[in-house]
């Protein structure tokens, strides 16, 4: 049985990974929800999947439990569920900002615990997910894990020292995507494009390109040469922004988004956005 406390749109994004990759039938999925959020419970049994208003009913009745809470409720919870969590239960964070430490002091002695970051593409299941193990967690949880999220898209892991800058990168990456595509879908408006055609031209670009990397393993440097042709219009639009330095700009944006993650996770996640 896999359980979730929390039962949001990311949490029900992996509900539904796992049940279309046919890693678990949908009634073997059981997510805790308050009683108020109506819509929760509706969406999450439109799945085919079973709730409660109780969160030790998920501890008590799944192996794998999925903390999908914000930040600012974790210690509450984890007061709630000490009592019935054991060394046979796997848990899987996915609240931003809470390091391993965090859960292995509020928690019994042997728990298994697993750090995740994911990002919102998971809702289309080509998420971007990272995870690190605790000290306690098995080779084995870690395969568990890489299992579930790669459901919803990839997963690789990685020291927890790196989650903050993965966080900076692919985790608040679509925002830096969406507003290049939004300004490059303006310039094509601003050269006669129709805007909805604009748009799909680039989103598409988008994708085409990042496909490109993914399946080729040619590094991007390379593949922008193979369109860069001589004296052409995309060498000079290269030479354009890189005099006005968008590549030490985006760099820096990353750099300050990790710097902001690090000072909120120091603080145990209450300050993420």
């Amino acid at each position: 049985m896999i359980g979730f406390i929390g039962a949001g749109k990311i949490a029900q994004s992996l509900m539904k990974g796992l049940v279309t990759a046919g890693i678990s039938r949908a009634d073997r999925i059981l997510a805790s929800a308050p009683k108020a959020d109506f819509k929760c419970h509706q969406d999450t049994q439109s799945l085919g999947c079973r709730t409660t208003y109780d969160n030790k009913d998920v501890v008590n009745n799944s192996e794998i439990v999925i903390l999908a809470v914000k930040p600012p409720v974790i210690p509450a919870l984890l007061q709630e569920i000490h009592s019935n969590v054991s060394s046979n239960h796997l848990l899987i964070s996915i609240a931003l900002g809470i390091q391993i430490e965090t859960y292995e002091t509020a928690l019994p002695a042997n728990s298994r615990v697993v750090r995740v970051m994911s990002n919102t593409p998971v809702l289309i299941r080509e998420g971007a997910s990272v995870f690190s193990c605790g000290t306690k967690a098995t080779k084995a949880d870690a395969q568990t894990v890489r299992k579930l999220f790669t459901s919803v898209g990839m997963c690789e892991e990685i020291p927890e020292s790196l989650i903050d800058a993965v966080t900076a990168l692919s985790g608040s990456g679509p925002a830096y995507l969406y507003t290049c595509m939004e300004a490059l879908a303006d310039a094509g408006v601003l050269q006669g494009i129709p805007r909805d055609l604009s748009l799909k031209l680039v989103a598409q670009t988008l994708i085409g390109a990042a496909r490109m990397v993914l399946e080729t393993d040619k590094h991007p440097a390379a593949l922008r040469d193979d369109v860069c042709s001589p004296a052409g219009c995309t060498i000079q639009a290269m030479y354009h922004l890189e005099k006005h330095g968008l590549r030490p700009l985006l760099m820096e944006a990353v750099a300050k988004a990790t710097d902001v993650c690090k000072y909120n996770t120091k603080t145990n996640g209450y300050s993420v956005a």
